[in-house]
C-alpha cells in the first residue's frame, strides 16, 4: 500500500503543530470572575498526549503571560477544538458557563466574552 495523504478536514482539526502557540484570552479575568492560575492548572492536569492524562513532557507547554492570558505551545499534532472544549468543561466546573462564551477571535485564538442579556422587563415597560 502507498502512503496515505490526509485529508483536509483531517489538517483542519488539527491546526496547532510545529510549535505555533495557541492563546487562550481572557477579559473577566479583570473584572476577578475568572481565575487565570486555577485554569492553568485545570489544563495541565487535564489535556492528553497520547491518550494518557498528565503526559505532558517536552510535547506541550502552558505558561501564563500577564493579565489573563495563557499560551499554550504544541511540538505534535494539537487541536483547537480540543482547547475550547477543555476551556467549556472548566467553566461548566466553575459554574460559569451561563455567563461566559468562548470565541475564537484568531486561527488558534480563543477569547472568553460575556453573553450578551437583553432585558426582557425594559420591553414590557414600553407596552
Amino acid at each position: 500500500m502507498g502512503p496515505q495523504h490526509a485529508t483536509k478536514t483531517a489538517r483542519a482539526a488539527a491546526p496547532n503543530k510545529g510549535g505555533k502557540p495557541a492563546k487562550v484570552t481572557k477579559k473577566p479575568a479583570g473584572d476577578k470572575i475568572f481565575d487565570v492560575s486555577a485554569f492553568e492548572k485545570f489544563l495541565h492536569d487535564k489535556i492528553k498526549v497520547d491518550n494518557r492524562v498528565g503526559n505532558l513532557g517536552d510535547t506541550v507547554q502552558i505558561s501564563q503571560q500577564g493579565d489573563g492570558k495563557i499560551e499554550v505551545i504544541a511540538h505534535t499534532e494539537f487541536s483547537g477544538r480540543y482547547l475550547k472544549y477543555l476551556t467549556k468543561k472548566f467553566l461548566k466546573k466553575q459554574q460559569l458557563r451561563d455567563w461566559l462564551r468562548v470565541v475564537s477571535t484568531g486561527k488558534g485564538v480563543y477569547e472568553l466574552r460575556f453573553f450578551n442579556v437583553v432585558n426582557d422587563a425594559d420591553e414590557d415597560d414600553d407596552e
